[in-house]
């Protein structure tokens, strides 16, 4: 099966452009992100006619975040409240996160904060909500070992997973930012592209300025992390640049994670 992440920058901009590349490319789960529109304005029937069930949690104009699944999704949840069995808190009024179960697999699709710049409120609540993503992952964890969590993470992790070599301020690579992302996946999760090649120059971000795209001055940031079981049956995990080479793209472009089959769908 294969999971793909794609931070679309608002779905109703990028329509036609999602359309297309599912009939190209008829994964069975795609998890979007910053899909910038309520629920109830979210443009449901071209991804119906294709096969999907769409999973929704949006907000007007900022993040939101959807999956689309060929086969129905069980224990599908919002935020990060349900799971940690909290009251509705202050990390769950912005759309984020989106849960669901496939199968045997857990799929928790991420849009983490920018961040802004470092040292900011903006930063301050990034580290927070990072240290909330632990908590309730250690809590899935709990109940299951199939666990992929995917999307825009906003973090190149290390220095290879940008075109240049980052210093202490920029957003996205600051050694605070990367420490709050490995204590998350110290929970057991691996990075499932790098199972498959450690080199540098390959990126699913590119600013729009300043030609960054042609002269692939980008950053990894959008991820597919695994837990063990899965990590193990990772056959292949892509970056497809061909939907950022089209006429009014995302900035980011799909991740597409491939699993062995099993007991899953």
């Amino acid at each position: 099966m294969k999971i793909a992440t794609w931070n679309v920058n608002s779905i109703r901009s990028r329509l036609n452009l999602v359309t297309e590349w599912l009939q190209e490319n008829p994964v069975e789960v795609l998890c979007l992100q910053e899909t910038k529109v309520v629920d109830a304005d979210f443009p449901r029937s071209p991804f119906k006619q294709l096969g999907y069930h769409l999973y929704i949690s949006g907000q007007k104009s900022y993040n939101g975040v959807a999956i689309f699944s060929k086969s129905p999704l069980q224990d599908v949840s919002t935020g990060f409240s349900p799971v940690l069995g909290t009251p509705a808190t202050e990390f769950d009024s912005q759309k984020r996160v989106l849960t669901g179960m496939w199968g045997d697999i857990c799929i928790v699709n991420l849009y983490v904060p920018n961040g802004a710049s470092v040292g900011s409120d903006k930063y301050a609540y990034k580290l927070d909500w990072l240290a909330h993503l632990r908590d309730y992952l250690k809590s899935l964890l709990d109940k299951t070992a199939n666990i992929c969590i995917c999307g825009d993470f906003n973090i190149a992790l290390e220095d290879k997973d940008l075109h240049k070599i980052p210093k202490p301020k920029d957003i996205m690579a600051s050694p605070a930012e990367r420490d709050a992302l490995r204590q998350v996946l110290e929970l057991g999760f691996a990075d499932a592209f790098r199972k498959f090649t450690d080199a540098d120059g390959h990126y699913s971000w590119w600013d729009y300025r300043a030609g960054s795209f042609p002269r692939n001055k980008g950053w990894r940031i959008d991820h597919h992390y695994l837990t063990p079981p899965l990590y193990d049956r990772a056959i292949a995990c892509t970056i497809d640049v061909a939907p950022r080479k089209l006429p009014k793209p995302s900035d980011h472009t799909p991740v597409i994670l491939e699993l062995a089959n099993d007991s899953v769908g």
